[in-house]
């Protein structure tokens, strides 16, 4: 290599350190970016150590300087350091979304008026927006979704002019809708502020000229959203707030709204649809107490309907015949829960996915030729009408699941030209030697089966022989019915127990009764009760069948109809998720409601963390509703320590709970609150997976437990509850009642009465707050699990129960946001 060469590369390798040192030099935008991946722990996405523009989602301008920074779902955890991306002066574009970023810097505000777009959705962001936001002010897309932003919604946004994105939902946003922010965003395209607190009533919204999307849904706003409809609107979603008014002004067409969805309100009175909604696709106004006289032929005019959904809104009519023919695109058809009478038209030549008309009252045949669309569908159900169907071409369960009290009647011959064909007498006496055989084999075989299943129960029933009530020998026994516990006395006021139906939801088939429920729990006797809960007794049970079963009495009473009740009871029913114990059916046995669930044979957690055997139940608290089998004082099999005693297991159930109380919360329309969450609520069934009970009775059970169930157990009650009489149940007080089994699961401590280490504190909550607030959370870590995974997650699960248990209801997360937390921190299987 000549002199000319080394010369050369001596000046490449000059300018390359020259490059390098510049990225150093303080106060640069080079500088800025390499100190935050530095202060927030991660590598630079350059392993070369090239300069920082060519650094994946770094972009720069001519300059050098950068104008556009993107780092998400890039793992960073805490707050927004000081002295790094705050100090990027000429950034036009942030995305930080999809970390676990707690807070932002001082210096963030002075970015200014170069931002152009700020993405920090899906983080974990608490407190005040504050003003600040203002000085971005040509800002044009503002994402904080999905964080903890409490408070009012800051009056500056009103400032920025060029605003066009706006999504500020699933925050804890509390107030009004700023007056500043409908009159000075002008240039508005979509707004979404839903799944927050907002109340109060909404602005007029026509300063807003070009807003096109609209999402205000699950708030409490309140009064009229008249001026929610805009004429430019395409998109208004409203659902799960307190509206009361609808109304129009007289001009509005709707001619370019498409979605619409009032679900979940409190509207009143009629809904005026003419010549409105040309071009509308989905309407979803369901669980409002609408008065609407001929509204279903009314629909006929918005011919580009895919979505339609009208349940529970009180609707007095007959579904028209018309209505396919003029509604072709129809996808979805929601009518049930309605007092809809008349028959059910043909509509097979819809292509609809979903069809459901349960719960009214429709009489006549289902047409055949729609039966036999039923199943290319993804969803349908007639239950709970007065109809006919034969459904030859459904499986017994399907049948069982969408045609509850429906009667199934199909003709023996299906098709008497074939018979004609081959002999009327010959073939006619085959088939029916065949059918009456095979009824015959059948009724053998299902009496066979009965007899060895009570044999087998009658050997190992644990329950005197003597306690056994057989209604087979005794079929005129009558009533009324009393039974009593240690605690209560109930009665079933039923004259001939054989006459009041139990209806069970996977098997409407069989035929049931109070009877059966008589026999089942040896006459409700004390040695089938499990425990006494608020509710009242519960007992366990084997149906004909070998049908395990828990029974509880809901022994306060309701003010419910039958009917009511059945309704409720029945959407209960329907409600599944993993992490739920299912309702499996019920009885309404005089003014008694009886619920009745899946046995949960491997006891609950409150044993399982207490050291007590998993299908035992403690004796010394009747308070709690439990359902596992004392068996004659003999403990059912434990678990081992090695299955239960670590923190993947721990982790498991947590993330379990809170993902069913998510789905109560958020999942179910109208929302449930469970009311009473603790550890002796979470069960678990045969293979350990932790299930939450009890939920949606409080409606069932009648007002008159309305002060017992504000109360919570002791040791779980959110401080606002302390004023019983202005209490009122919330998710977030359910939120604050998984806080305290949150800790439980970590520290293996008691709610009450437990001993508390270095605290003269009298509570659980009060002790594990105090040492998470002092940075000692590793020192309550329960010790059966502290060895079995990585310690900063288990105190990662402790601050997590620290915000569940918030002293302000508005600081607490959802439960959504609680999942998503805790999914963070999942142990990996190795």
């Amino acid at each position: 290599m000549g002199p000319a060469g080394a010369r050369g590369i001596t000046f490449l390798f000059l300018a390359v350190v020259v490059a390098v040192a510049a990225a150093q030099e303080p106060n640069t935008d080079a500088y800025f970016v390499s100190r935050f991946f530095d202060k927030m722990g991660l590598a630079k996405p350059s392993a070369r150590g090239g300069a920082v523009c060519s650094w994946t989602g770094v972009s720069c301008d001519g300059e050098g300087r950068v104008v556009a920074f993107a780092s998400a779902r890039m793992g960073l955890s805490g707050p927004v350091p000081e002295d790094t991306v705050g100090k990027l002066s000429r950034l036009q574009s942030l995305d930080l979304s999809g970390n676990r970023l707690t807070a932002l810097s001082n210096d963030f505000w002075e970015l200014g008026a170069s931002l152009r777009g700020l993405n920090l959705s899906r983080n974990a962001i608490g407190g005040a927006l504050p003003n600040n936001v203002g000085n971005f002010a040509r800002l044009q897309v503002l994402d904080v979704s999905h964080n903890g932003f409490s408070g009012a919604l800051p009056q500056a946004l009103g400032s920025i002019t060029d605003l066009e994105v706006l999504n500020g939902s699933h925050n804890q946003f509390q107030g009004k809708l700023p007056v500043a922010v409908v009159l000075g965003c002008g240039s508005l395209v979509s707004m979404d502020l839903s799944g927050n607190a907002l109340d109060g009533d909404l602005p007029e919204l026509s300063p807003l000229r070009s807003l096109a999307y609209l999402n205000l849904s699950s708030n409490q706003l309140r009064g009229s959203l008249a001026g929610a409809f805009q004429e430019q609107l395409m998109v208004i979603d409203l659902s799960n707030n307190r509206f009361s008014q609808l109304n129009f002004s007289s001009g509005y067409a709707g001619s370019s709204l498409m979605y619409l969805d009032l679900s979940s309100n409190e509207l009143l009175g009629e809904f005026d649809l003419a010549g409105r909604f040309r071009n509308l696709r989905h309407m979803n106004l369901a669980f409002n107490q609408l008065s609407v006289n001929n509204f279903l032929p009314s629909m006929g005019e918005i011919s580009a309907l895919e979505y339609l959904n009208l349940s529970s809104t009180r609707l007095h009519e007959q579904i028209p015949g018309a209505l396919s023919s003029e509604l072709v695109g129809l996808k979805v058809l929601d009518l049930s829960r309605n007092n809809i009478s008349g028959v059910v038209p043909d509509m097979s030549n819809l292509q609809l996915l979903v069809l459901d008309l349960s719960l009214n009252n429709l009489t006549g045949e289902i047409p055949v030729s729609l039966v036999k669309k039923l199943p290319s569908m993804e969803r349908f159900n007639f239950s709970s009408n007065n109809l006919t169907v034969c459904a030859s071409e459904l499986s017994p369960e399907a049948f069982a699941a969408t045609f509850a009290k429906s009667r199934n009647d199909c003709p023996i011959a299906v098709n008497p030209d074939n018979i004609k064909k081959n002999g009327p007498c010959r073939k006619g006496v085959k088939l029916a030697l065949a059918i009456v055989l095979s009824l015959f084999l059948s009724v053998l075989g299902l009496l066979c089966l009965a007899l060895v299943c009570r044999r087998r129960r009658k050997r190992s029933d644990p329950f005197p022989a003597d306690k056994q009530v057989s209604f087979k020998e005794e079929p005129g026994i009558s009533g009324p019915f009393a039974f009593q516990t240690d605690s209560t006395t109930w009665v079933a006021d039923v004259k001939v127990a054989t006459s009041v139906p139990v209806v069970i939801f996977e098997k409407p088939l069989l035929s049931f009764t109070f009877a059966n429920l008589l026999e089942a729990t040896s006459n409700f006797d004390r040695g089938t009760l499990l425990a006494e809960g608020r509710f009242g007794p519960v007992y366990r049970g084997f149906l004909p069948g070998g049908i395990q079963v828990a029974v509880k009495v809901l022994v306060h009473g309701s003010v419910m109809s039958d009917q009511d009740a059945t309704r409720e009871l029945e959407r209960l029913g329907r409600i599944k998720h993993p992490n739920l114990v299912p309702l499996t059916g019920y009885c309404l046995a005089g003014d008694q409601r009886i619920a009745i669930y899946e046995y949960m044979e491997n006891g609950n957690l409150h044993n399982l963390l207490h050291d007590l055997p998993l299908g035992v139940q403690a004796t010394e608290d009747w308070s709690t509703d439990t359902w596992e089998d004392n068996n004659s004082g003999e403990a059912t099999e434990n678990i081992t320590a090695e299955g239960t005693a670590t923190w993947r297991f721990r982790h498991k159930i947590a993330l379990g709970a809170a993902r069913a109380l998510a789905f109560l919360h958020h999942g179910c329309i109208p929302q449930i609150v469970h009311r009473d969450v603790k550890a002796s609520s979470i069960y678990f069934d045969y293979a350990m997976e932790p299930r939450l009970s009890d939920f949606g009775l409080s409606m069932i059970a009648g007002t008159s437990t309305e002060g017992d169930l504000l109360q919570h157990s002791p040791g779980y009650a959110p401080p606002e509850f302390s004023d019983i009489e202005n209490a009122t149940a919330t998710a977030k007080s359910d939120v604050y009642s998984f806080g305290i089994v949150l800790f439980e699961l970590i520290t293996g401590k008691e709610p009450l009465g437990d001993e508390y280490p270095e605290q003269k504190e009298a509570s659980l909550v009060n002790w594990a707050r105090a040492m998470v607030k002092a940075n000692q959370g590793s020192s309550i870590i329960d010790l059966k699990i502290r060895d079995t995974g990585l310690e900063r997650q288990m105190e990662e699960a402790l601050r997590i129960a620290y915000l569940c248990t918030a002293e302000l209801p508005s600081k607490r997360p959802a439960m959504q946001q609680i999942v998503g937390l805790l999914k963070d921190i999942e142990p990996k299987f190795v």
